[in-house]
């Protein structure tokens, strides 16, 4: 019996468990820590940087193989181009919401582009590339749902009415991205959804 109890007979994909215990140890090390004194450089290097060096040094696969390329990019830009269109009605009537301005209004500043370029282009590699096509190869298109939970709990902290759409957001994020065999298109919509919404909330506040 005591042997039974401690015989559990499991296997496990050796990328898919590096993939998964070192994007959460990730994400906590972001929550709980500032490193360098600026997030968006943090995230740089933990979502980006990180992930990276354990592709080509643990994985020893290329960084093409979880979306780090311009992929399908004829249908990337246009997927941009619509995303944009549909958005910036969506985020000008968000930001009329006070909790959104209260909260993003401290952001507001001449270095808004490259602040919030720093934020996520790390930030869509991680849910968008890594995960999205790390999760791909064992869970097929489930894995469009699997980045998205992450991505969504990430969000605690922030507005209500943006936390509860993320779920969703980090869906259509990755359906791009699956499709477009890249993060860069999805990378590039959020980018504009970022940087309007703090313009957006700083003019109505101010």
């Amino acid at each position: 019996m005591l042997r039974e109890m401690f015989r559990f007979d499991l296997k496990f994909d050796r990328n898919l468990l590096v993939l998964t215990v070192a994007s959460t140890l990730l994400m906590l090390a972001d929550y709980y820590h500032v490193y360098t004194g600026s997030k968006p450089l943090d995230r740089v290097i933990l979502y980006l940087i990180a992930p990276i060096l354990i592709t080509l040094l643990v994985f020893r696969q290329p960084l093409r193989d979880y979306g780090f390329q311009w992929g399908e990019w004829k249908l990337g830009l246009a997927y941009t181009a619509l995303g944009v269109v549909i958005a910036t009605p969506i985020i000008w009537w968000a930001a009329q919401d006070p909790a959104m301005q209260k909260y993003y209004l401290p952001l507001f500043s001449p270095a808004l582009p490259i602040l919030t370029f720093m934020d996520l282009i790390g930030w869509e590699f991680i849910f968008r590339g890594w995960l999205l096509f790390g999760y791909q190869r064992a869970f097929g298109s489930h894995a469009l749902w699997l980045q998205a939970v992450p991505f969504a709990l990430m969000h605690l902290g922030k507005p209500e009415l943006e936390t509860m759409s993320t779920i969703f957001g980090g869906f259509v994020f990755g359906l791009i991205a699956w499709k477009t065999r890249s993060f860069v298109y999805p990378f590039l919509i959020h980018w504009y959804i970022f940087t309007l919404v703090v313009v957006l909330a700083g003019l109505a506040a101010g």
